[in-house]
């Protein structure tokens, strides 16, 4: 069975983006019920993403934390667009970019549209417990944070977050 072990951190700087060695476009979409996010009863994501000129469908055990069971599929990207336009909840259109730092490779989210603002870091990991270098531009770690998984950002985006939840992240981002 595929698990996923991938954390996940805020970003406080644009430190990285000289170190960006390659950037793909994304969007993508959610097949089911995004109502059921905050209710904790959807057991599943199910994902469609159009990232550069191929397209994947994507489920994932919905669990927060650094571990999950995930099952990526390519899938043609004339399919993809026919299934993002059944997603629920808005579409998550973001750049990623791919830093490599000290031997680990790091994707950079840069959030576009109701999104546009947030910016979030992450690296996918061998096992739970392996050791990594931190970048000078990393920030505090958002692993078990909810509401920055692409998940909950199509439900209840970043453009609907509170002035504290957004102050907060402005903060660390030094805006």
């Amino acid at each position: 069975m595929p698990i996923e072990i991938e954390r996940k951190f805020l970003v406080a700087n644009d430190g990285w983006r000289a170190a960006a060695h390659k950037v793909v476009p994304m969007a993508q979409g959610y097949l089911n019920d995004l109502a059921m996010v905050d209710g904790g009863a959807m057991n599943t994501s199910v994902r469609v993403r159009i990232e550069g000129e191929e397209a994947r469908l994507n489920i994932k055990s919905r669990e927060l934390g650094a571990s999950r069971q995930e099952f990526d599929y390519p899938i043609p990207v004339a399919d993809a667009r026919a299934l993002l336009a059944l997603s629920v909840g808005g579409l998550v259109d973001k750049r990623r970019h791919y830093v490599e730092f000290e031997g680990h490779l790091w994707e950079v989210d840069e959030f576009l549209g109701d999104n546009a603002g947030l910016v979030v870091a992450e690296i996918e990991l061998s096992s739970v417990d392996e050791t990594f270098a931190k970048p000078g531009w990393l920030g505090p770690e958002a692993t078990h944070a909810q509401r920055y998984y692409n998940l909950a950002l199509a439900s209840r985006p970043y453009s609907q977050w509170s002035d504290d939840e957004r102050e907060a992240l402005d903060l660390i981002q030094g805006r």
